[in-house]
């Protein structure tokens, strides 16, 4: 069994300078197909259930494709809840068996937030699993605007909620479909310099492969969020498939190619992360 804590893929990867990918999942075509990638990549993996999938997917459904494939894989695999936004959500996650959850009360009053995130953390503390925060907000590609990580209220949040690792919010946003100008560095050395949490890259498919190679080796970013990018991967393979043969119905055949490019793309993915 390889299933794992956010906690024990993430330490590890703070010690020896790489980061550790958390790949978004929408369907079982795309989880087997991450795992599947981090063995060939001989890396640990973090699957992914954000709000978008599980608006599709109920949550007991998500735990045991998660864990199936965790307790099947040949490297670490964390289960792990993307921006959960209430208690009662990350406890349904607990229950159903992911070991890692993230809160995300980043929209919330700085107060508010470190409170309900260490009542989620000592939740998940008393059942084994990991939990993530969020400290400034991280906004959406042509949606709502970030609010950059203040790095003394960063400080603040990682001590007062003791979370294993901790969002933070410095030039990254959700939803962005090519890599631009990279993140603020400066803010990060900043937010690393009076922290020792692990810290953590949503958005990361806006941020260049180059600086995530870049960032993991030399600072305390562990875990990038990778989703847009396989997206894009999945959606042109979807279509390639598709037009292939007009005639064909057949929902598995068509599906089951998408499974190779995902594989090779979540594999370029999880290389940048480890590079250099």
């Amino acid at each position: 069994m390889t299933v794992a804590t956010l906690a024990d893929v993430l330490q590890p990867a703070l010690e020896n300078g790489y980061a550790v990918a958390g790949l978004v999942c929408l369907g079982w075509e795309d989880m087997q197909a991450y795992v599947a990638a981090a063995e060939a990549e001989n890396c640990p993996v973090i699957l992914q259930a954000g709000p978008g999938c599980r608006a599709y997917t109920p949550l007991p459904v998500l735990g045991k494709m998660f864990r199936h494939l965790a307790e099947s894989a040949s490297v670490p695999v964390v289960c792990h809840l993307d921006h959960g936004y209430h208690i009662d959500e990350c406890r349904e996650a607990i229950d159903c068996g992911f070991t890692s959850v993230m809160y995300d009360g980043s929209r919330k009053p700085l107060n508010q937030n470190i409170d309900e995130t260490a009542a989620i953390v000592q939740l998940a503390s008393a059942a084994g699993v990991s939990c993530e925060g969020e400290i400034g907000f991280v906004g959406y590609d042509n949606g709502e605007a970030s609010m950059g990580t203040n790095p003394a209220e960063a400080a603040q949040f990682a001590a007062e909620t003791q979370v294993d690792a901790m969002a933070i919010s410095v030039g990254n946003v959700h939803l962005q479909q090519d890599a631009k100008d990279g993140l603020d560095v400066e803010r990060i050395r900043l937010i690393q310099s009076i922290t020792t949490v692990p810290l953590v890259i949503h958005g990361g498919s806006g941020v260049p492969e180059a600086q995530r190679a870049e960032l993991a080796r030399d600072t305390a970013i562990c875990k990038f969020n990778i989703g847009t990018e396989l997206r894009m991967a999945f959606g042109v393979a979807l279509r390639q498939a598709v037009s292939r043969d007009e005639e064909r119905f057949d929902r598995l055949a068509i599906l089951g190619e998408t499974v190779d490019p995902l594989v090779q793309a979540a594999r370029r993915s999880l290389g940048s992360m480890r590079a250099g």
